[in-house]
């Protein structure tokens, strides 16, 4: 996709928690980096992975899109995007469709707005590679990839099996037995480049409730900790003069995946509370009338069961069909990978500081803009008003997030490439124009 304008009117992104931003003319300028060749390295942001889908859409306004279109304000960018095809309904890995806003009745006969399927299943055959007559490729974001994997050579080749293959980069590699994704962007000779890294290592842990293995360590060679992982790819992509900018990692907590659920949103009438209280009380949990915390599997508790506690979270993947029909949370306890615990909450919360010491660290040492989407994400939680308009982490309605909890929707995509475009003028002395997120979409409703 290629963007180029001669003339624009430059409107500054102020601070993000303000009521109606400030307009100021000035003269836009690329400052001291060279954009035309910008390459964008990432995980599912970055590629445009939203509504728990790869869409031509979701690609079109990521961040990584948007910041693109922005530098195009200024000069002349080619910034090439391995796209879905735009009549695609899209796909993700698991053979799904993406989420829409439709009506859903629930097992109590009740119907509501709710994130549907698009289909019976997802438009697998976007699933072939991109690479002749469309590559080499400016956005390389892959979904679900770790910090540990840029490397891996032949990470598009299904041979060499799981956690050394990603079919997403199988779509866009230049060589399937051979290509890493670093090495890709390498080849391309990157002038600027943005790194959004570490945030799946630690989402994978935390959207499995604990049990989808280890989060890597920060600290360790390449291949082995995200520390060494990280280094290796600024190296690499600076060791021809390349510029940069890198985000921090957000609390993922605070995406609406972690939080629509609260810990204590199991209601009991009386007469249930009779029955909870003559199956529970010989284990000493006990029910009352009104709100009452959820029941959790827990091997370390007194028959394997106790009741969940404050700061202990329920992911958006609990069943709540089964909750509000089927007992589940009461009768039958939450099993482990719809919920975290405290000692998982606080592995998340350890692996988040070590893993945004380490990118502090590398962006002092390698002279990089450093982007606190963290504080970005942070401030979700509250809400922010940009232009007039609300925005905040509330599932469907808040209007930064998609519809699966996690990725942001196009709104939040602009907000977060404004703080990319906020630390690259700051940094390297630039005066990029900030994008409008109000003229981008959030959640669509029928």
């Amino acid at each position: 996709m290629k963007y180029t304008y001669t003339s624009i009117a430059l409107v500054l992104f102020t601070a993000l928690v303000s009521c109606k931003p400030k307009i100021e003319a000035t003269e836009a300028s690329m400052g001291d980096i060279d954009g035309s060749r910008y390459i964008a390295i990432g995980t599912n942001n970055t590629s445009g992975f939203s509504n728990d889908g790869l869409t031509f859409s979701g690609q079109d306004n990521c961040y990584a899109a948007i910041i693109a279109k922005q530098f195009s304000a200024v000069s002349t960018i080619d910034f090439k995007q391995p796209f879905v095809s735009a009549g695609s309904i899209g796909f993700n890995i698991e053979g799904k469709s993406p989420l829409k806003l439709g009506n859903k009745t629930d097992c109590k006969g009740v119907t509501s707005l709710s994130p549907v399927r698009i289909a019976g299943a997802g438009d697998m055959t976007q699933l072939m590679n991109q690479y002749a007559g469309y590559g080499p490729f400016n956005n390389m974001g892959v979904p679900g990839m770790s910090a540990l994997s840029i490397n891996v050579s032949g990470y598009g080749n299904p041979a060499n099996g799981a956690g050394n293959f990603n079919p997403y980069f199988a779509r866009f590699t230049s060589n399937e037995a051979n290509a890493s994704v670093l090495s890709d962007a390498v080849a391309s000779s990157p002038t600027f480049f943005t790194l959004m890294l570490g945030d799946d290592d630690i989402l994978s842990f935390a959207k499995s409730g604990g049990t989808n293995g280890a989060i890597p360590a920060a600290n360790g060679a390449a291949g082995v900790g995200f520390s060494g992982s990280l280094e290796e790819v600024i190296i690499s992509l600076t060791a021809n003069g390349a510029k940069g900018a890198i985000a921090n990692i957000p609390d993922v907590k605070e995406y609406p995946y972690f939080t629509t659920i609260p810990y204590n949103g199991l209601t009991v009438d009386a007469a249930n509370a009779v029955t909870l209280n003559q199956i529970f009380n010989p284990v000493g949990i006990s029910f009352v009338v009104g709100v009452n915390a959820f029941v959790m599997e827990d091997p370390t508790a007194p028959f394997g069961v106790r009741q969940m506690v404050e700061g202990e979270l329920v992911l958006l993947s609990a069943p709540l069909d089964s909750v509000k029909c089927n007992g589940t949370g009461s009768v039958f306890p939450f099993r482990n990978e719809f919920v975290l615990d405290l000692d998982e909450v606080a592995e998340i919360n350890t692996k988040i500081s070590e893993y945004n010491s380490v990118i502090t660290s590398l962006s002092q040492t390698y002279g990089l803009a450093l982007v606190d989407a963290k504080t970005l994400v942070h401030r979700l939680k509250s809400g922010i008003v940009y232009n007039g308009v609300a925005m905040s982490s509330a599932f469907v309605t808040g209007g930064a997030y998609s519809l699966d909890g996690i990725q942001l929707n196009p709104n939040g995509q602009a907000l977060l490439a404004n703080s990319f475009i906020e630390a690259i003028n700051l940094r390297f002395n630039a005066a990029i124009p900030y994008a409008n997120p109000i003229k981008y979409s959030g959640n669509i409703f029928p």
